[in-house]
Order: structure tokens, then sequence, then C-alpha cells
């Protein structure tokens, strides 16, 4: 019916303009009538409302100038984030902040001082807005035996391992219950639930990480508040490169070291699952089945 009555719309159309031309159309009438039906039938579609797009979603990175930390910022990057890179060196993370685009910005920041950490978020805050995600990417190791550890190395691995990730979690909550949500992600270590020789504090650090962002949470989880954690094994980066990669490639069922950006894809699977909270997701090429 509806074509019927399109093609003889056009009809009255073709009539009506051809009696116009002809002289036949004074005034109103019968074929002005058609005329103006089929330029309504025939006119296009009205333009749909012009939507207003949401501003990007803000993600602050600690750690985020080098290894891991950096390829999950390149990630976010490449999604429309925009992100807030922490790291003790400025220099590095506004290296990095430069090279993924003018809407990234690079900050100064200790983990191990909280004070140094609430200023941070307070500029974050200031320069991009509310923050809706969070990554703790940064972290030490001093290696070694216990027998042999200086009880300085074992507080400064717990301070910016443990300690750090507290802190900054702890400054993020309050910024994200004003908002209604958000989601955190903590980088921990396939040592921290697994153990390793020679890396009793390190894992002892990791170990406690496990514990603290699942208590966490079950805290946030009301104020629609994820908190989930990537545990990766032997990934290329400056912490493993002394390493001798050869012989430990052996222990690994996938055979080879794991690279930043696929721990990156974990950690942003992480970040915008909605319904995933207390996970530790293990990235570590099956190391965790021999071992």
């Amino acid at each position: 019916i509806e074509k019927e009555t399109v093609n003889v719309s056009h009809s009255l159309l073709e009539a009506g303009l051809r009696r116009r031309r002809r002289g036949y159309v004074r005034g109103g009438g019968a074929c002005c009538t058609c005329l103006l039906l089929g330029r309504a039938l025939l006119a296009p579609p009205p333009s749909p409302p012009l939507l207003l797009s949401a501003p990007p979603e803000v993600c602050v990175i600690f750690g985020g100038s080098r290894g891991i930390g950096q390829a999950v910022a390149q990630l976010l990057a490449q999604k429309g984030y925009r992100l807030a890179l922490a790291a003790r060196n400025l220099e590095l993370a506004q290296t990095t902040a430069n090279s993924l685009g003018a809407s990234h910005l690079a900050f100064s920041c200790d983990v191990s001082k909280e004070e140094n950490i609430q200023n941070t978020f307070k500029e974050i805050e200031k320069s991009l807005g509310h923050i809706s995600y969070l990554v703790n990417a940064a972290g030490i190791n001093r290696d070694g035996l216990l027998l042999r550890t200086k009880a300085e190395d074992m507080v400064s691995q717990l301070h910016t391992n443990l300690l750090g990730t507290m802190l900054t979690c702890k400054a993020a909550v309050k910024n994200m219950i004003q908002q209604e949500g958000g989601a955190i992600v903590n980088i921990g270590s396939i040592v921290g639930l697994k153990g390793n020789s020679g890396q009793s504090v390190y894992s002892a650090s990791k170990a406690g990480l496990v514990g603290f962002s699942r208590s966490l949470a079950k805290e946030v989880a009301r104020k629609n508040i994820r908190v989930n954690m990537v545990a990766p094994g032997f990934i290329h980066t400056d912490m493993t490169a002394h390493l001798k990669e050869e012989e430990l490639k052996k222990a690994i069922p996938l055979g080879r070291f794991g690279e930043p950006h696929e721990v990156a894809r974990a950690v942003v699977f992480l970040l915008e699952s909605p319904y995933v909270t207390g996970h530790v997701l293990v990235v570590d090429g099956g190391l965790q089945l021999l071992i």
C-alpha cells in the first residue's frame, strides 16, 4: 500500500507540474494540494538530533613510565582513555605521556609517601577531572636470600610494593565514592602466590597484595567499585633483564617469557569487566602449573 501511495504521489506531482507549466493552475486548488503532498512525501527525512559524546574516562597509572605500566598506558590511550602517568622519574613519565598524545599528563610521585600521593591525586583531579580507574604497576625488587637481606631493603620493598598500593587505593577510593563507581587493578606477581627461593621479601610484599586486594574488593563493592589483581610470571621488563632466560624458559609450559602488552590486555580486561571483582588473574604462560 505504501509503495502504491508513493507511485500515485509521483504521478500527481508530475501532473501538477505539467499543469502549472501550461498555465492551468490559478491560485489554490486540488493541483496545488497534490504538489504539497508530493513534496512532503519526497522530502528527505529530518536529520537525527546531535548527541553529545561523553568525556573520556580518566585512568591513573602508577609506574606508567616503563614496563607493564607503560604497556597498559599505550593500550588505554588507543581505546580513548585520558591518562595520568605517575612515577618517581618525572622525565620518563613525561616522555611516555608525550608519546601517547597531548591529552595525557605526567606527574612525579613517590608511592611510599602518603602526603605525596594525596597531593598528586589533587593535581590529577584538577587537571583531568574525576578519576574512574586506577592501575598500580609501580614496584621494586631486591632479590637475595633472607640472611643476606638488609632491613632497609626489606622496608623499601614493602613500602613500594604493598604500602604504596594501599595508599594509592585509599586516595582513589575517596574519589570514586564521590562519583559512585570505579575500578582498580593492582599488579602483583606469580611469586606472591607460589613463593620463590631468593625472593622471600618480594614474595611477601606481593602475597600481601593478594589479601589486600580481595579484602578491599569486599569493602567497596557496595559502592560500585571493583578491585582486581593481575599476577604475571616472567615478563620481558627491566626487572627480568638480568635473569638467565634460556634456562628459565624450560620451566614455562608455553616455552617463553611474556611481553608487557600481553599483561596489559589482562589489566584492561579487568578494568572493563563490570561483573568481576576480587579476582586474581594469573598471566604466566602456565608457570603456576609446574611450581
